[in-house]
Parts: structure tokens; sequence; C-alpha cells
């Protein structure tokens, strides 16, 4: 592996302080473009443009849907509710369809929503649980997801597959002739399967492609009223650049509107300072009629000085890559860090997806000195009805100032790296009228960095680190080192290591530049911060110092903050030194050994039929099988209450009398065999 040197990131001027820092490294400073576009001045509307939001223009390869087309799959032609809509933010993903509710309870009807045929479907306990695919004549397929049962000829076929399969888990793919359907047709009835934390029904419309569309966008359904238009809860203005100010500071500033005014539109009562590039974010809900849960808000659109200048409306989203750009989309780490899930009203760095219309300057602000911007956010729902936000942001050139807290006794300091900037916080007691200098050291060399304000005697200080990291940081007698160990770059392959641990990067594993932090202490190995997004896979590659005893049963597991185990697993190399296994998220790690089997007792038995109660106290349940008088018996498994159970309604299994076996499996490999007489 290649060490990492001063050499193997060439370090680049972007500002006058950095020169000095740079010389003395022996590096000739060159231009460099920011990652971050120049917005043009947002001052006088466009001539002749509408101030209202235009509706999106058609994506190639949706065809034109009439309104009626789809027939509503739930109780048609009834009053009916929704607990979830298309594109709601749910975590690591948009959510892909329309969440329909059953009455809170199971087995209602599920009908076909166009004529077409079956195409696929899957029994899980997990995801959408047990789901069926049905694609239309023009292209496009709905889905129906965690259903508790199958109807048809459809269903003869998935029994008579699990048991040639000996497997409750199944996916099938059919072909156009084989199982049609006509609209209205009764094809499964509504559960609570899956990840489903209620009995209702997931129901979408996917392109031929895959791409997640909202079936409210072609006229909404007269089951499904809403004239309720969205609430906004908060705001906020960030600053996005080193020389970029909200209210004379860096970072964001979020505002709470108390209520709505009597139109129901919400108005912030005060100018708010910027300069420089700032972006906007909201938070805010739906709701339909007569109900009170809460839902997404469909789009946003900004207006800046009576012109468009930013729209985002969710009515189409790639699956299942697209949906995982919510983690861009979103303010991923406010949220993890403050609660608060705001959604960015200007297109990321690292944001692919096609949802936006907001030109170069991807909705990005220039505040420029002495001009004011009246700005209107629009939220809206599907069925039209909008909420308009106004504010007025007010350019005022950025200038060092002072506050001072007597509450501040002795010089402390904290760090931490936003985008692509360092931000150094101190606090500082001195009284002198501006305060003192902050040192960056690398090796022999030296930059000392004036302060860019002092908030309640808290000096902060902004460093571009494209311009090269520093070794440590010096604030007076305190000296830090600086942890982020190296530059990661997106777009491309990337690999890093250390004596631990080593970490490989594809081109599409983070969304943008990351600065890179890890550690290992006794057994426990930090992968960077859970509070900034992977998009895809990372390989992580552990390295313990004492193997383990067991490699066979030993695995990667994630470790939550209050101390919680996740099997992820893992592959061992051919000489047995270390690990790798993929990972989805940022965390801390162990290898932990599990050679426990996994328990299981028979709860019940009767007419109705069996159900056993199975756990596992480490890396979980792999597989199961239950045998009687030596014959295959089904089992559904239902991870949210830890039971395997027989259905009432398969009749190619033995009879359930006589000697059964129970033979659990979990991830480790360990096996429980479980004997009764049923």
């Amino acid at each position: 592996m290649k060490k990492l040197t001063a050499s193997s990131f060439p370090l680049k001027a972007h500002f006058s302080f950095a020169l000095p820092f740079l010389l003395l490294m022996g590096v000739q400073p060159s231009a460099c473009q920011s990652q971050q576009p120049a917005a043009p001045t947002l001052e006088q509307p466009a001539p002749n443009e509408a101030a209202g939001a235009a509706s999106p223009a058609p994506h190639a390869g949706i065809p034109a849907v009439a309104k009626g087309y789809f027939l509503f799959p739930i109780k048609p032609g009834q009053e009916n509710f929704l607990s979830g809509s298309m594109g709601e933010l749910r975590p690591n993903h948009f959510h892909g369809g329309l969440d329909i509710k059953t009455d809170g309870r199971v087995d209602l009807p599920v009908h076909a929503s166009a004529d077409g045929y079956v195409s696929r479907l899957k029994q899980s306990s997990y995801g959408y649980g047990n789901v069926l695919y049905i694609t239309h004549p023009n292209g496009l397929t709905t889905v129906y997801g965690h259903l508790n049962s199958f109807k048809g000829p459809v269903a003869e076929e998935l029994r008579r597959q699990q048991y040639a399969k000996q497997t409750y888990d199944l996916e099938l793919f059919f072909e156009p002739g084989q199982f049609a359907v006509q609209r209205g047709e009764v094809v499964a009835l509504s559960g609570n399967t899956g990840g489903s934390a209620g009995p209702h029904v997931h129901w979408e419309v996917r392109t031929a492609a895959g791409s997640q569309l909202n079936p409210l966008q072609w006229g909404g359904f007269a089951e499904i009223q809403d004239h309720v238009a969205p609430v906004v809860q908060a705001f906020a203005v960030e600053a996005l650049g080193i020389a970029a100010r909200v209210e004379g500071r860096f970072g964001k500033r979020v505002f709470v509107p108390k209520v709505p005014l009597a139109d129901g539109s919400y108005a912030w009562p005060d100018t708010i300072a910027a300069s420089g590039s700032v972006g906007l974010l909201v938070q805010g809900f739906d709701r339909f009629d007569k109900v009170w849960n809460k839902n997404g808000i469909q789009q946003a659109t900004v207006l800046v000085n009576g012109k468009q200048v930013y729209q985002h409306t969710i009515d189409d989203v790639p699956f299942p890559d697209g949906s995982r750009q919510i983690n861009r989309h979103v303010d991923y780490e406010w949220r993890a860090t403050q609660g608060r899930q705001f959604e960015k009203l200007f297109v990321d760095d690292g944001n692919d997806l096609s949802m936006y219309e907001a030109g170069p300057e991807k909705g990005r602000l220039t505040i420029e000195p002495g001009k004011v911007y009246a700005v209107e956010i629009r939220l809206a729902d599907s069925y039209g009805n909008t909420t308009p936000l106004r504010l007025v942001l007010r350019g005022e050139a950025p200038g060092y100032f002072k506050t001072r807290s007597a509450a501040v006794k002795k010089p402390a300091m904290r760090y931490d790296v936003s985008r692509n900037l360092l931000v150094v916080t101190a606090a500082d007691p001195d009284t002198a009228a501006v305060a003192g200098a902050l040192t960056l050291l690398r090796g022999n060399r030296r930059l000392q960095l004036r302060p860019s304000y002092t908030d309640q005697s808290q000096n902060v200080y902004l460093y571009d680190l494209r311009a090269g990291r520093p070794d440590s940081i010096r604030f007076g007698g305190i000296t830090q080192r600086f942890t982020r160990e190296a530059l990661i770059p997106a777009g491309r392959e990337f690999s890093f290591a250390t004596a631990n641990m080593g970490l490989e990067f594809k081109p599409k594993t983070i969304f943008d530049t990351l600065y890179l932090q890890t550690n290992y202490q006794q057994g426990l190995w930090t992968v960077h911060l859970p509070r900034t997004p992977l998009y895809e896979n990372l390989a992580l590659t552990l390295r313990p110092e004492t193997l383990p005893a067991d490699l066979r049963r030993s695995a990667i597991y994630s470790i939550s903050a209050n101390g919680g185990k996740g099997y992820v697993g893992g592959k061992w190399s051919p000489d047995s030194t270390s690990i790798t296994a993929p990972i989805r998220s940022f965390g801390q790690f162990r290898i932990l050994t599990d050679t426990k089997p996994p328990s299981g007792r028979l709860l019940s038995k009767g007419a109705a039929g069996v159900v056993f109660k199975v756990g596992d106290d480490l890396s979980g349940l792999a597989s199961y099988k239950l045998e009687v008088n030596g014959q295959f018996r089904m089992l559904r498994y239902e991870h949210k209450n830890a039971t395997l159970f027989t259905e009432r309604s398969d009749t190619l299994g033995p009879p359930l009398r006589g000697p059964a076996t129970l033979r659990l499996t979990d991830q480790a490999g360990n096996e429980a065999v479980i004997n009764v007489v049923l």
C-alpha cells in the first residue's frame, strides 16, 4: 500500500492567507475551480416569467397515463385513507409509493389496478414481505406489498414451487401469457408482512427501467381526499462557502415560524442578514383529509424576487440506487446530530437525481452586500394544495466582530470539517478587541489564521482543506492532532490502509469528497463518523491483533451507540489474517464469535396448525426446516414476533401428526435440533 504523504495530495491555493502555508510546504499554488458553482445575482425577475411554479415536464420512458386508468386497489369506490405518501423521507430511502390503510386489520381484498399479467411475486419475512407485481399493456408495473396471501392460480403455482424447493422464502418470475389478470380482479389479501409496522398495503407504480412513480400524479383518486395544505415546521439558511455568512456567522441558522397567517401562509418577520453563497433548507409535512398522520411534501419551489430559481418534485425516483440519494437530498448530518430532517432547496454535490429544476447554479443563492432578496418557498402536495413561506435576505458584507461571555474562564479548542472547510472553535477568555491567531502545523511549517469572528468568547477560524491538511492545530498552549487521515475523492476507486484495517472505495461509494477519520483500540474499529452517509457499499477489511479461536463462526458485527450488535458477516482471507465484508454505513465494528445455537420451542399445536417461538442471541437466524414423519412441511417466519408457523391454506404438506423435527441454523453455522410430537 502506498504510504500517504503530503505529496500524495497536491495542495492548491483557494484564498490569500493560505499562500504562506503553501510556500512553506514548498508547493507553488495554482488555480482550482470551486466545487460550488458561482450563482448569478438574483435581483430582478426575468421579464414575462410567471411567478408560480411550473408543472414538472414528463420524463422520458414514462408513458402517458389517463386519469382513471389505474383502479384504487383497496375498497375501490369507497372513502379510504393513506398512512404514507410517495416520496416521504424515510431512513436511507424515499418512500416509493402509497401506503393504503386497511381498517387496522388484515385480509382485505386487493384488486388489480388494471388489466395485465402477474410478472413476479416474492415471499420474505423482510422488506415488502409478500409482494405481487402486475405488468400492464402500457409497460408500467403496479406493485402490491405486505400482503398476507395471494389468490388464484398464481398462488397454487407458488405453493408447488415452495415444496419443490423446500423453502417458504421464494421469488418467482412469470411470462406474459402465464397468469393474466383483469382490472378489479382480487389478486391477494392485505396483510402486515415484511418490514411493515402495522396492517396496510404498500402500492406503487414502476417503469420498465425500475423507477418508482407517484400514483397520485395522474389526477389522484376519489377514494383519497386532500384539501389540507402542507405545514411549515422550520427553515434554515446555510453558508456554503468560506466567505459566506448568515447573520454574521458561518454554518446553518435555523428559524422556526410560530403560527401561519390567516391565509395559511408563513412569513418570517425580520430580515435575515447574509452574504456569499448560501443555501435554503425546509422542514415540513402534509396531511390528507380526516387523518392525523404526517405525510411527505411532494414539491418545493423557491422564487427570488419573483423568479423561480429552484424546484423539486418527488414523482419519479430511480429504484433502488436513486432512492438512497435521499441521504444527499436531506441534510443527513443535521438529522443525525440535531434530530431535525431538513430538505435541501439546492442540489448538493454528489446528487444526480433528475427530479430537480435548478439551472446551472443548482439553487444556490449568491447574496451581495447592500441588496435585498425577497424569497418565497412554496410547499405543495399532489392535490395542488400549496403553502407559501416568505422571508427576506439582506446582503451584508462580512466583517470581524466580537462578543464576550463571562462564563468562559479558560482556553479550550475543538474542530470539525464542513464540506471542504476546517472549522475551529476556540474558547478564548482574552479581553483584547481582536482575538489572537490560530496556528496550523505540518512538519516544521506553520500557518497563522486570523479569526473570522468571536461569538460569546468563542473564536471561529475557517480554513480550506484543499490547500493542504495540517498535522496539528494550536491555540495558545493547546495543541490537538488533526485526525482526518486522508482525503478520499468521490467518483473513482481509492484504497486506504492502516496496520489494522483496509478500505476499498468504488466510484459511487461516497457522495462527495471525504476527509477520513479512523481509529483502532482493543478490538474496536472506528470507521469514520456515522453522521456521514455512504451511497454504495464500502469494502471493509479488519486485521485483528489476535485471531479468534474459531474463524468459521467469527464475523464482523456493527456496534451501535448503546452497545447493540448487528451481524455484518465477512469472508476470511486465505491466510486467515483478515476478514472482509461490505458495509452500508460508517460506524464502529468488532469481530465476534458466535458458538451458541439458536433456540426454539413449540408454542401451540392443534387444528389451526403449529407455532414455534425461535430466537438467536447474536448472529441471527439464517435458515429453518420442519419435517413431520420425515417429510418436509413448510413454515412461515415472522421476524416481528420471532415465530415460525404453518398456514391453514397449505394442503400440500404432510398431516401435522406424529414425530416432528425442527432444524434451526444461525448466520454463524450453529445448528439446533428440536424434536417434538405433534
